[in-house]
């Protein structure tokens, strides 16, 4: 049953310690409820989260404060609804992960998360023309088949994709690597607030957290982790976009790659990809056909 007001300890601490939640587990086996958190000794907390006592006596205080505040009211105001791990509307396929979310921040309309059928479509920040062409193959069946689009709204292939989801009246998800007050990068704040509006935003982070470059690959295990297949369009060899790729193929996600002109740099990562077991597609009718045939073959 869900606990309000573990609910609301839970987000107080999230907010002044906001790490993910096996960082919490040795804490929440003797505090299961959080209810003993504001009296324990500054060296009990320092034992159980792995801080110095001064770290623990300092977010103690911290804490303590946020207790008291109107947080609650705060995120009604500027439309956040978090989602912490123990909340019915949580996606257990998180909880699967090494390193699950403790509260996802959504911003948009929630009950999208309610749709099962989610695909991750990912590339490079560099991402051509080519990438936005093939998406208008790909995108319509899955649309039509009502496939949540995944993206993580970077620059490039993330952007296509969201955009793509819109074009072609579908829904779309985008995961950001910081807080709801520094939406990033700059040009794509008109879309990130469409998506808000009418899709949905999804952070791990508390709204005040700025953008950090580590934030982008622990994003990436959301972005995955929500969907049930990954696809990249263009990427380099070395690229950021194999950290999804890798997330996935951990949690035993079918990976999708789009064939591209073997004398471009960017058509290296997908090739990789293919060469290592990867589905070639070129319309999103394969891509339906190996996720369904794959989960109903469980």
């Amino acid at each position: 049953m869900f606990d309000v007001n573990f609910s609301e300890r839970l987000l107080a601490l999230h907010y002044v310690f906001p790490v993910p939640l096996n960082r919490l587990q040795s804490l929440l086996k003797v505090d299961p409820k959080l209810q003993k958190l504001e009296r324990m000794s500054p060296q009990d907390i320092a034992k159980y989260l792995n801080l110095s006592v001064e770290k623990a006596k300092y977010l103690q205080e911290n804490y303590v404060h946020t207790l008291i505040s109107p947080l609650k009211q705060a995120y009604e105001e500027h439309n956040i609804f978090p989602i912490p791990f123990h909340h019915p509307m949580y996606p257990n396929k998180l909880l699967a992960l090494y390193d699950p979310p403790v509260v996802l921040y959504t911003k948009g309309l929630v009950d999208i998360l309610k749709n099962w059928r989610r695909i991750a479509i990912v590339g490079s920040r560099q991402a051509t023309s080519y990438s936005e062409a093939v998406l208008n193959y790909i995108v319509p069946p899955l649309v039509d088949r009502d496939y949540v689009i995944v993206s993580g709204l970077a620059k490039g292939a993330d952007r296509m994709a969201h955009e793509a989801a819109l074009r072609f009246a579908g829904q779309t998800i985008a995961v950001l690597g910081h807080g709801f007050f520094h939406l990033y990068p700059r040009e794509n704040r008109k879309l990130a607030e469409i998506i808000a509006k009418e899709h949905l935003l999804i952070s791990e982070y508390p709204p005040y957290v700025k953008p950090q470059k580590w934030y982008f690959p622990m994003r990436n295990r959301i972005i995955s982790g929500i969907s049930e297949g990954i696809l990249v369009t263009e990427a380099a060899e070395k690229s950021g976009t194999f950290s999804t790729i890798d997330h996935g193929l951990e949690n035993g996600k079918p990976i999708f790659a789009v064939p591209g002109d073997i004398t471009k740099t960017l058509s290296k990562g997908p090739h990789k990809l293919l060469a290592e077991g990867a589905t070639p597609v070129w319309n999103g009718y394969q891509i339906i056909e190996e996720i369904e045939g794959f989960l109903f073959s469980k």
